[in-house]
């Protein structure tokens, strides 16, 4: 059947430029028409980069969405290998039927920060609707997803792969929603920018659940969004599951950052503006639970942390516990919003030189323990938030019993070693 040219158009944009597209395990494979030549046999191979969900759902012609009516949950993030957004390729696809979009925390196009959304909109790209999901689950988003009178919910959003990082909660609550209301979801998968050898930090526990962790996985989940849907609707969905399907990347491996991907980074969110930001973030997150700066409003948001009044002592005692692949210097800067705005901070600097060697979690609770000892100043915030982020109490009453790092994440080994179990019935990935 031909084309119409705006499905053409829609084509073009989803695949990009031709050079690379070529999964791994494809050698034999065609390239799309215009594509170069494949290289003789012994001539020199770059990899091939990662293909998206959404690529791959491109290239077979958006089969699993014939005759649905479609909305996606994304943000800025839902790019093509092109940089186009895909609300804007879908639309101008007659393949598909898109109907209406859901924007997460900080918003469809990403411009509210921290603990906000912008609000239900018109697309001006588009005239699409644009929902709200922002603070919003159970039936009553189940009544949003009637209300726009879609059947199918497709999920496309870059995680960073930390519990505490909302986009994967809004992922768990539209699967839950959907299942309410009847409708079905497709989860494309982008890579985990920091890896996902392991699983790292410990598991939350239920008691302490909130929008920063709904559901007792590990703090830095070494999972994708395919994997991670996988999972929660095989085990905390269990009661009422989603009719789900995942559409795979092709090219990515476990032990890959983001910078091997070939991919281009669009920030998450905000603060969150390079995948180092991404690296660091497990960690340092943390100290949103503290008086303590965590680099908002730098343009090294956690990879700086500090206060006013803060020296090179705190500095010394990180580095004194020779923390695996990281270094940490004396900095100072003055955040031009959120905490400490205005105000010269000191503090320290982490410097990453072996990623493959670094442990975000351990850094984080290593930096806590020494900011407890000898960062002037330090307290927890009144409302224990630093519970809410690594998922009880035990990390908190252990650093003020003056327990260290080693002894810290002893504690939580045992429930991570169970999670890792279950983790790896779900991984797509080796």
């Amino acid at each position: 059947m031909t084309l119409s040219r705006r499905g053409m158009l829609g084509l073009a944009g989803a695949l990009g430029t031709a050079h690379g597209l070529l999964p791994v395990g494809d050698a034999g494979a065609a390239g799309p028409p215009g594509a170069p030549a494949a290289p003789a046999a012994g001539a020199p191979t770059r990899a091939a980069r990662v293909r998206t969900g959404f690529e791959r759902l491109a290239a077979d012609g958006y089969g699993v969405l014939a005759g649905r009516r479609v909305g996606v949950v994304t943000n800025p993030t839902g790019i093509t290998a092109d940089a186009r957004h895909l609300v804007d390729v879908l639309h101008a696809d007659d393949r598909v039927d898109l109907v209406a979009v859901f924007g997460p925390e900080h918003g469809f196009r990403g411009t509210a920060q921290a603990g906000g959304s912008e609000g239900a909109s018109r697309d001006p790209a588009t005239g699409l609707p644009v929902y709200d999901t922002y603070a919003t689950s159970g039936q009553r988003l189940a009544d949003v997803f009637t209300a726009a009178g879609v059947d199918t919910v497709v999920f496309d959003i870059q995680d960073v792969g930390a519990r505490f990082y909302t986009y994967i909660w809004t992922l768990y609550d539209c699967m839950r929603a959907a299942s309410l209301a009847g409708k079905a979801v497709v989860v494309l998968d982008r890579p985990n920018p920091v890896g996902g050898r392991r699983a790292a930090g410990p598991v939350l526990e239920r008691p302490y659940a909130s929008f920063v962790g709904r559901e007792p996985i590990a703090l830095a989940h070494g999972m994708t969004a395919a994997e991670l849907a996988r999972l929660f609707n095989g085990e905390f969905l269990a009661d009422a599951p989603v009719r789900l399907e995942t559409v795979a990347m092709t090219g990515w491996r476990r032990g890959s950052f983001f910078g091997e991907t070939g991919l281009p980074w669009v920030p998450p969110s905000p603060n969150m503006p390079t995948p180092d930001t991404a690296l660091a973030y497990a960690g340092t997150c943390l100290f949103e639970g503290t008086n303590l700066s965590e680099g908002r409003g730098t343009t090294t948001p956690f990879e700086v942390l500090g206060a006013e009044g803060v020296d090179r002592r705190w500095a010394e005692a990180a580095n004194a516990l020779d923390l695996p692949g990281v270094w940490f210097r004396e900095a100072y800067f003055t955040p031009s919003f959120s905490k400490h705005a205005g105000k010269v901070c000191g503090g320290v600097r982490l410097i990453v030189h072996d990623r493959q060697a670094f442990d975000p979690v351990l850094t984080g609770i290593g930096l806590l323990v020494t900011a407890r000892r000898s960062a002037s100043g330090f307290a927890w915030r009144a409302d224990h938030w630093i519970d809410r982020l690594t998922g009880s109490d035990r990390v908190r009453t252990m650093i003020d019993a003056g327990a260290g790092a080693a002894e810290i994440a002893a504690d939580w080994s045992a429930g991570l070693a169970r999670f890792e179990a279950v983790r790896g019935e779900y991984l797509l990935y080796g």
